[in-house]
């Protein structure tokens, strides 16, 4: 067996595949021994990629994306999310909002674990030609700490992943009224390494990429149930197990799960929407961020 070492950003649902991976023996039948941490806080990845703890990391585009063109250098070699599953839940509102919705509200926006939260519901806001501005935004904070504040009647909405969603949602607290996923493709969570380790790791990633492509392939037909429950059981055995499957259903409906391979117009819209926000020098075009090499189980 050939080892491979991941580090990540967190232990979230919308990472299944990699999970079923494991626990299925994809990973094995590939020849590969997989260890996979989470780190707390998120920005251990990148400690972990250089003192060569972590052989990838597992995170969002947008990090790449910000050291594109600067002495830290990565390369993305894979991607397990194709698409967003972060929503708006609403106090008071009971149906589906358009965006202008939240021009004079209080919305918070979970920040610690990362900006994709709050930057993306922002780039959708100006895509809709309306003012980001215009909404008063509480962020920065861990999504715990925020579901509490709103619990204690904090703001009028807040963005959440899809199974915190639901469970703010079943104790009572408002409604989904906005889910990401309806606003198309977004590559969401993708793995990259340092760019001097690419070829190093190739054939080791490919034969990664290979297992995580068959495992989205058996959630997304339906036939990965058993090993879903063990997930479910193994990862996430202390919230509701009702809940966690709606979620990972309505995510593989949803293409979270489509494919491992990037679209690089998703790629473009993502980068843009960071550089008009300010916080990338540059966009990078999705070759630069891969080093023009195919990603994903095509590799």
């Amino acid at each position: 067996m050939d080892q491979l070492n991941i580090s990540a950003t967190a232990n979230g649902l919308n990472y299944l595949p990699e999970y079923v991976a494991d626990v299925g023996g994809l990973f094995a039948a590939n020849g590969l021994s997989v260890t996979a941490t989470a780190c707390d806080p998120w920005t251990g990845v990148l400690d972990d990629l250089e003192s060569g703890a972590a052989d990838l990391a597992l995170g969002g585009l947008w990090v790449p994306g910000m050291y594109a063109g600067m002495d830290r250098r990565l390369t993305v070699v894979g991607q397990l999310n194709h698409a967003f599953p972060m929503t708006i839940v609403a106090r008071d509102a009971k149906a589906p909002i358009s965006l202008d919705w939240l021009a004079g509200r209080v919305v918070l926006a979970p920040g610690a674990g990362g900006s994709a939260p709050f930057e993306f519901t922002a780039g959708l806001i100006r895509e809709a030609g309306l003012d980001v501005a215009a909404t008063r935004w509480v962020r920065d904070l861990s999504t715990a700490m925020l579901i509490e504040l709103y619990e204690g009647g904090l703001g009028d909405a807040i963005i959440l992943d899809l199974l915190s969603a639901k469970e703010l949602v079943a104790a009572g607290h408002g409604t989904i009224v906005f889910q990401h996923l309806d606003a198309g493709v977004m590559p969401n969570s993708v793995y990259y390494c340092l760019t001097e380790r690419v070829e190093e790791l190739g054939d080791r990633t490919a034969r990664f990429m290979d297992a995580i492509a068959t495992a989205m392939e058996r959630i997304n037909a339906g036939t990965a149930t058993d090993e879903i429950e063990t997930v479910l059981t193994q990862r996430f055995g202390n919230r509701d197990r009702g809940l966690l499957r709606e979620a990972a259903a309505e995510m593989a409906l949803g293409g979270v799960w489509d494919t491992t391979v990037i679209d690089p117009d998703a790629s473009d819209r993502w980068m843009r929407i960071l550089s008009e926000a300010g916080l990338i020098v540059r966009a990078p075009s999705l070759a630069e961020l891969t080093g023009a090499r195919p990603v994903g189980a095509s590799s």
